[in-house]
């Protein structure tokens, strides 16, 4: 698989890194790797459904760069997904960072107030539909997933996801918080970089 270039040359960067995670955040990625090897080692998909409150930052910054890393060490049989307790729109300032990071992703007209993008990480993959959505919401999974908190206050709201053989809760600060200030690209690169260590972390465990 052919990443783009400049996307690749991120990854290439970010690799010396992984061993700088903290401890406690590599016990909690460790749990995530071991749920995808058991459904490998069953010859079952892994389904992995990240969900913060707004389906708007977080959850989708998870969701793509856990994608991008699966199949960057040619981990197969794993499926991403991304979902909130109430939908609202992917943000473009989210939207903003990944490019920056050396995504492809073109806008496809259709919702304008919670528009449809096509996320792509490589020439010859199938982009990613990225669009907020509720978890529950139809083209998730209903049955045998791993759902992955990545915001406090949804894991504080949402304590049952029904259907989920894996819950897992992995916050991250919400960039948000840096909306309309001159720190508010970096606040959002940084997110995005931390969310790519960690997703990459996670599958050179399951790559072994």
């Amino acid at each position: 698989m052919t990443f783009h270039p400049q996307l690749h040359a991120y990854v290439e960067r970010l690799l010396p890194t992984l061993s700088t995670i903290p401890e406690d955040r590599r016990e909690t990625l460790d749990r995530i790797a071991a749920f995808v090897r058991e459904r490998g080692a069953a010859s079952l998909p892994a389904r992995l459904v990240f969900i913060c409150t707004h389906n708007s930052r977080r959850s989708h910054m998870s969701q793509i760069w856990a994608a991008t890393a699966a199949a960057w060490y040619g981990v197969d049989g794993v499926e991403t997904y991304s979902g909130g307790t109430e939908a609202t729109a992917f943000n473009p300032r989210a939207v903003a960072a990944m490019r920056r990071a050396g995504f492809e992703i073109g806008e496809v007209p259709d919702d304008v107030a919670n528009p449809h993008y096509a996320v792509s990480f490589a020439g010859d993959d199938t982009a990613l539909d990225a669009f907020s959505k509720t978890y529950d919401a139809d083209g998730n999974p209903r049955e045998d997933f791993a759902v992955i908190m990545t915001c406090s206050q949804a894991d504080q709201a949402c304590p049952f996801v029904r259907g989920a053989t894996r819950r897992i809760s992995l916050p991250y600060d919400d960039p948000k918080l840096a909306d309309g200030s001159p720190e508010e690209a970096d606040r959002y690169d940084e997110r995005a970089l931390q969310i790519a260590g960690e997703m990459f972390y996670l599958f050179s465990q399951v790559h072994g």
